[in-house]
């Protein structure tokens, strides 16, 4: 069951308009990656970004949250909790996919 529907979230764009529409990310091996930000939303005070590898055609994308740094910059981090990783990506899929009333 999902703590969030999409009625209770907002998309958002900070990110965008922060950095344009792509981001590039580096893992813990120094390499380093270009994604495009493909959405944004705000849900229960904390912002997520779906990221999507450019050359990615199956639609697998990617979530990961926003959070502000001590020196004020916005930075990208994983969703480490298995439960508000399953509730973020089934909001998404609410929001992008709802279902289709006959």
């Amino acid at each position: 069951m999902n703590d969030f529907s999409a009625d209770q979230a907002v998309w958002t764009s900070v990110l965008k308009e922060a950095f344009g529409p792509t981001v590039e990310l580096e893992d813990e091996d120094g390499s380093t990656e270009v994604y495009d930000l493909s959405a944004e939303f705000e849900v229960g005070g904390q912002t997520y970004a779906v990221l999507q590898s450019p050359d990615e055609k199956d639609g697998e994308y990617n979530i990961l949250k926003v959070v502000k740094a001590a020196d004020g910059n916005l930075e990208l981090v994983t969703i480490d909790d298995d439960d508000e990783w399953e509730n973020i990506t089934e909001l998404y899929d609410e929001m992008t996919f709802p279902d289709i009333q006959e």
